[in-house]
């Protein structure tokens, strides 16, 4: 991930230095410090070459620690340095639910606040960066400032490090709190679903995909149950299948993360989504779209294993194949999936997959989308209406793009 180089550096393992070579690292220090005073009052400059000796003894015996030290702590502190002002501002917010108060308290430790201490790794970084001048560089030599450097960024690794993970998903968490905020407050329309332990369900009256406009969303509404756990939705190209499965999907997503729904009413309750939409070959890997489907297939039915039960979003399954096998393969996962308690969507071109549903033990209802052909041009209404379709738009489409059928 892109945060990686961070989880590396702060789970490196310490550097290990004694405290008698931090103590005569600040006495050599102090003494060259005073050789350079000394050769300005005195201009005796014997004592400054006595401790530059010493001092560049003293730094080979610990270059080791300090290369490793200040070569990989530039990226992190950098990528820190970044968060400042997002944590200040964060950091300025009151807090008055608990959960909130929880998030912001990850931000903040003996009175300290996050930003400040990243400021420290900052100032430090700031130090680092000053001694790339020649002059400067030499009298960081005299000093040891590169090994006292290494020594301050180690020490703020070892109290910080272990808590940088906590500092990333806490800022996370609030920009995602943002995001749902702010869409809440984009669209005072949209309502708060129910959400219920009682059974598994999504009932949705008037419901409506999230990115369309109000004036340009089609309503429809369903009910996922127990009892009824499969919709079987037949229909031509382009009237509304795979945006009904998408409007289900994306409000789900919503309301489970305590956001509003564009719907006038939702109950449902705590489900797993899984998909299976625009599924794709890949020429890199050797994968044809029809073995990528049947592979995310296996994974939804898999997530149906698990709790919560599975809401299940399957866009033309097994486009793939003959029909004969279409048909065979589908039923199976659609009672697969249905015998697991899951609950769901699928559409199909192929009106054979339709019959599943005329068998009460499915527990299934077949719904379609129609369209209409007036003076040449095809006219969507995106109404889902009950049973199967029985047109296709398909041949209509070919003689609008001037293909002779």
């Amino acid at each position: 991930s892109k945060t990686k180089f961070l989880s590396d550096w702060t789970s490196a393992p310490p550097e290990k230095i004694p405290e008698i070579v931090r103590i005569v690292g600040i006495v050599l220090s102090v003494l060259a410090l005073a050789s350079l005073i000394s050769w300005g009052i005195l201009q005796n400059p014997l004592p400054l070459y006595v401790m530059l000796v010493l001092g560049l003894g003293f730094q080979a015996t610990q270059f080791g620690m300090i290369t490793r030290v200040l070569s990989k702590v530039q990226k992190p502190a950098r990528t820190l340095s970044l968060m400042i002002r997002i944590l200040k501002r964060i950091e300025r917010e009151p807090a008055e639910s608990p959960y909130l108060k929880e998030v912001l308290g990850k931000l903040k430790k003996e009175g300290v606040s996050t930003s400040a201490r990243i400021s420290q790794l900052e100032n430090l970084l700031g130090w680092q960066n000053g001694l790339q001048s020649t002059l400067i560089s030499l009298f960081a030599a005299i000093l040891l400032f590169n090994f006292h450097l290494a020594v301050a960024f180690e020490n703020w690794r070892q109290s910080n490090g272990s808590e940088i993970s906590e500092w990333l998903k806490a800022t996370g968490e609030f920009e995602a709190l943002c995001s749902l905020a702010g869409y809440a407050y984009e669209h005072p329309d949209d309502i708060y679903p129910e959400v219920t332990g009682d059974r598994v369900c999504f009932e949705a009256d008037e419901l409506a995909h999230p990115l369309l406009s109000q004036s340009k969303a089609i309503r429809n509404s369903l009910s996922l149950t127990s009892e009824r756990r499969l919709y079987i939705v037949s229909g031509s190209n382009m009237s509304g299948k795979s945006t009904l499965m998408r409007s289900v999907g994306a409000n789900t997503v919503l309301a489970l993360a305590g956001c509003p729904v564009r719907a006038k009413s939702l109950r449902l309750s705590v489900l797993n989504i899984g998909a299976s939409i625009r599924t794709q070959d890949s020429l890199s890997e050797g994968v044809s779209r029809f073995y990528a489907e049947i592979k995310r297939l296996s994974q939804v039915i898999d997530i149906g294993r698990e709790s919560p039960p599975a809401l299940f979003l399957i866009d033309e399954i097994m486009q793939g194949t003959n029909s004969h096998d279409r048909r065979i393969g589908a039923e199976a996962v659609a009672r697969t999936l249905v015998e697991q308690g899951s609950i769901g969507i699928m559409t199909t071109h192929d009106l054979a997959l339709t019959v599943f549903a005329e068998d009460p033990a499915n527990r299934s209802l077949n719904v379609h989308f129609e369209d209409s052909l007036i003076d040449g041009k095809m006219i969507f209404d995106y109404h889902m209406r009950p049973g199967v379709v029985e047109k296709s738009n398909a041949l209509a489409l070919l003689r609008a793009v001037g293909i002779k059928v």
